[in-house]
């Protein structure tokens, strides 16, 4: 089985970077049987607007990101709050995909003032139209208790739970949408 770990934001000096290869470290040690990571980064994906005629360098970025997504059997998003939503960034890129991502469960880690809670809120929404199932536990940091200065990532130790459990609920349905896919 093979999850990817997406990294949501793309804008300069983002701290999604960290949270993300924080995210891929603690699953990757879980040393889950029979299961692959993979950290995905939106930023290495140069995509257009959604509706603007792409450029023959933008196709095959959008060829190769649904490739990429399709190759997964579940997800974890890592997204940033942005105004009370995720980054305009990550949901265009999402546009860009509906059979890629059906019949998937996806996870949630959020962080922003209020760990992320409103942006998680919105992928939700979103995702199901994907036919996405988004699993119950999500991890949610905080900006002013998870981050030095706002910017150095230290997660608190007490996340350690959240994670496991949303793995864990992520690993179950990945495996049993493996089924009917």
């Amino acid at each position: 089985m093979k999850i990817g770990i997406i990294i949501g934001t793309i804008r300069e000096g983002r701290v999604g970077a960290s949270v993300g290869k924080w995210v891929y470290d603690f699953a990757a040690n879980r040393n889950d049987e029979g299961v692959t990571y993979e950290l995905v980064d939106l930023k290495d994906y140069s995509l257009p607007l959604l509706g603007v005629a792409p450029t023959e360098q933008q196709g095959a970025a959008i060829g190769a990101w649904s490739a990429k997504m399709a190759s997964f059997d579940g997800y974890v998003f890592v997204t940033g709050e942005y105004n009370r939503s995720i980054p305009g960034a990550f949901k265009n890129a999402l546009d860009f995909l509906k059979p890629e991502l059906a019949n998937k469960p996806v996870g949630y880690v959020g962080y922003g003032g209020l760990g992320g809670t409103f942006a998680i809120a919105a992928l939700r929404v979103s995702n199901a139209q994907q036919q996405l199932a988004g699993v119950r536990t999500m991890v949610n940091f905080s900006l002013m208790a998870d981050f030095e200065n706002f910017t150095v990532f230290k997660p608190q130790p007490y996340h350690a739970m959240n994670m496991n459990g949303m793995l864990d609920e992520l690993l179950v349905w990945a495996k049993a949408f493996k089924t009917i896919r």
